[in-house]
């Protein structure tokens, strides 16, 4: 399953919720995996644009903050 498709399937899952007939067990969890999924996702892709940032020091060098600071 994509992104895509796992972020339909959270709003879907949502718009259930909140709706009279609400979620059963398994949709909870399946709600709740989904979620961490995403929320993984979003931090590997901040994480990864972070580790490729250089800033250029006040003496002209270049430092990687992936090399300084990430890469974990």
């Amino acid at each position: 399953m994509n992104m895509e498709e796992k972020i339909a399937r959270i709003n879907e899952l949502y718009h259930k919720s909140k709706s009279e007939v609400g979620l059963t067990e398994e949709e909870k969890k399946e709600q709740a995996e989904l979620r961490r999924d995403y929320i993984d996702s979003i931090k590997k892709n901040l994480r990864s644009q972070l580790n490729n940032i250089n800033i250029q020091e006040k003496d002209g060098s270049i430092t990687n903050l992936g090399k300084k600071f990430g890469n974990k």
